[in-house]
Order: structure tokens, then C-alpha cells, then sequence
């Protein structure tokens, strides 16, 4: 969704319902994309610290059930 700051102002409580129900909302001043509006969990997901990637390595491992899927972890990231 777009916006005018101006039509923001003017809808804001609608609009941050909007967002808490997963919805983005893009800002604009003259018709240019300034801002966006997101949820606190968008947000949190996106400034979220990096991982090394070992670690993200490491949690996909623990994540997913391999054998399940007649997957050998070794053959998929050889790692160890």
C-alpha cells in the first residue's frame, strides 16, 4: 500500500491496524517513497543481528528433519 504523509496523518489509526495485520505501508512526500510503516515483528526480524555462517549453517541442521526426508545432512553441507 501507498501513501501520502499527508493522507498518514489523517488515517493513522486505520493504517497501524493495517500494519499490525501484516500489511506495509510506503510513505510518500510529493509522490516519492520517504518512509515505510511495518509491524514490530517485521521490524525486530529485520534489524535482527547477523549470523555467522557456521551458525546459520548449524541451526539449519537442527531445524529440519533430514532422515525424514531421505536426506543425508553430510551429502547436503559436507561440513563437520
Amino acid at each position: 500500500m501507498r501513501h501520502s504523509i499527508t493522507e498518514a496523518k489523517t488515517h493513522l489509526g486505520e493504517l497501524v491496524h493495517q500494519v499490525e495485520e501484516g500489511s506495509a505501508i510506503e510513505l510518500t512526500r510529493r509522490g516519492r517513497a520517504v518512509a515505510m510503516l511495518i509491524s514490530i515483528p517485521a521490524y525486530e526480524r529485520l534489524k535482527g543481528e547477523p549470523q555467522a555462517p557456521w551458525d546459520s549453517i548449524e541451526q539449519v541442521r537442527k531445524t529440519f528433519d533430514f532422515e525424514s526426508l531421505d536426506i543425508d545432512p553430510d551429502e547436503v553441507f559436507g561440513l563437520r
